[in-house]
């Protein structure tokens, strides 16, 4: 065992090392994209390389706003081994006559930009570099909830995850489980039946418990619910177990499930999460404020979880050889667009105290960090409307729900505008979070809205999107590289 870990610092030591003699000729940024489902990390990477290069208005990037930023295109990818991170398709949905939302992040894929600038470091016009590489890595957060797996056997793991389905909150969805394990036999003679029946009513479970109120907490394996190009492997072929069943099935579990740590969680790590300079974590923070305080409390839980496997610090040329850190964090709260921009200062608030013991970790660790309310495209415009009374006026935002959005006592055909009241935000971030923010739930309206409608034209064939912060958030994560 001590020999395979050497073995694989040595392997890491050396492709870091190959990384950064490569970035010395070529500069490259590695930028992790992530979050848990429905946090919009799809639209985030489309609306940023879209309105790279087509130009779009974005005055807070300062190669930009200082007129430095010549050009931007796309390269072919640098790792043959990854899927492309499919943008044609996403953007002709969101081109379309009615616009569509694309599908979301279900495997990893991975993009190249290239930014071509005036640099204004004199150490850059001595050595001709006016190209920046932006390596995009798209992955679901989700996979990272499994790193934590690597510390943890099979028995441990299983009582976790037994801990969890037990909970009065999810026992509708974990029944058929539950009882399927309490029908087992003692010792089943033909234990793979038993481990392929097993296994899928326990994905059955998890997507259950995905589909309702924002739970993710103990929702592990990973690849169970974003399975990628490995679905019905034996690999993703074992279940939780309790600790007094012993035998042939225990025995059969116990080893598919350090064969998935091997052949999936470890690969991941090394492969891309390792390999990585900057992370956006995308958190949508306002899906879970609307569905309760249980809600936000899972959501802050598997965020701590999911922030607990990065590996922050600044990088010095010694780290970068030797061990390449996460040295710019950004925590961006997603679908600002649903709120007036009045509220957006507390909803930064809300997910900084939801992420407080992480951004602390990495600022220790040398890590720059910041949190931010954006939206990569703007479905919405805002609105004021009289208050009643003649009290203080309303700010409302104004859009086009989704055809077949149901709100109150109305179901929308997806062409009507409306103007929404969404509700405000407590001042104090604490008001938001634990019990107090029960709240919050039947104050709060958030329906779905469709994309804006996108019109080319002979100037402007592919026009950029319009969004809410999303310079701000390319400033912070490659604005010093343009430097």
């Amino acid at each position: 065992m001590r020999l395979n870990r050497l073995s694989s610092d040595a392997t890491d030591a050396m492709r870091h090392a190959g990384a950064y003699a490569s970035d010395l000729v070529r500069p490259t940024v590695r930028l992790g994209v992530t979050g848990l489902a429905r946090a919009g990390k799809t639209i985030f990477v489309t609306a940023l390389v879209h309105n790279l290069i087509a130009g779009g208005k974005l005055p807070f990037l300062r190669a930009e706003g200082d007129g430095r930023l010549k050009r931007a295109w796309l390269e072919p990818q640098p790792d043959d081994d990854v899927p492309r991170f499919q943008i044609e398709d996403h953007l002709g949905m969101l081109m379309a006559d009615p616009p569509r939302w694309p599908e979301s992040t279900r495997r990893i894929s991975q993009l190249r930009l290239t930014l071509e600038y005036a640099p204004q470091s004199l150490w850059r016009h001595v050595t001709g570099s006016r190209r920046l590489a932006v390596d995009i890595i798209d992955y679901p957060g989700e996979w990272l909830l499994d790193l934590p797996l690597l510390a943890q056997g099979f028995e441990a793991w299983s009582q976790d995850c037994l801990s969890g389905a037990a909970r009065s909150d999810r026992s509708i969805a974990a029944a058929p489980f539950l009882q399927f394990l309490g029908g087992l036999d003692a010792a089943p003679a033909e234990p793979e039946p038993i481990a392929i029946k097993g296994a899928e009513l326990y994905r059955q479970y998890l997507r259950a418990c995905r589909q309702r109120d924002h739970i993710y907490t103990g929702l592990t394996p990973g690849r169970f619910l974003m399975p990628g190009d490995l679905e019905g492997s034996p690999a993703l072929t074992f279940f939780p177990l309790p600790a007094e069943r012993k035998g042939t099935l225990a025995t059969l579990l116990a080893r598919r499930y350090e064969a998935y740590k091997t052949h999936v969680v470890k690969p991941f790590f090394r492969d891309h999460f390792s390999r990585l300079d900057r992370q956006i974590v995308l958190v949508d923070a306002l899906g879970a404020l609307d569905a309760g305080p249980s809600a936000v409390a899972d959501l802050a839980q598997s965020l701590e979880s999911v922030l607990g496997a990065f590996r922050p610090g600044a990088n010095t040329w010694a780290s970068k050889v030797l061990s390449r850190r996460i040295d710019r964090i950004l925590f961006a709260a997603t679908k600002a667009d649903h709120l007036h921009h009045a509220m957006h200062d507390r909803l930064e608030a809300i997910l900084g105290r939801m992420v407080s013991k992480a951004i602390a970790r990495a600022q220790f660790a040398g890590a720059k960090v910041r949190v931010l309310a954006m939206a990569g495209m703007r479905a919405t415009r805002e609105a004021e409307m009289p208050g009643t009374g003649g009290g203080a006026p309303l700010f409302c935002i104004m859009g086009t729900p989704l055809a077949g959005e149901v709100f109150g006592d109305r179901t929308f055909d997806g062409r009507r505008e409306i103007a929404l009241f969404p509700g405000d935000l407590p001042i104090n971030p604490d008001e938001a979070l634990g019990a107090a923010g029960a709240n919050l739930a039947g104050a709060l309206r958030f329906p779905r809205f469709r994309p804006p409608l996108m019109v080319p034209t002979a100037f402007v064939p592919s026009p950029p999107f319009p969004s809410i912060r999303l310079d701000r958030a390319i400033e912070f994560l490659i604005g010093d590289r343009l430097a």
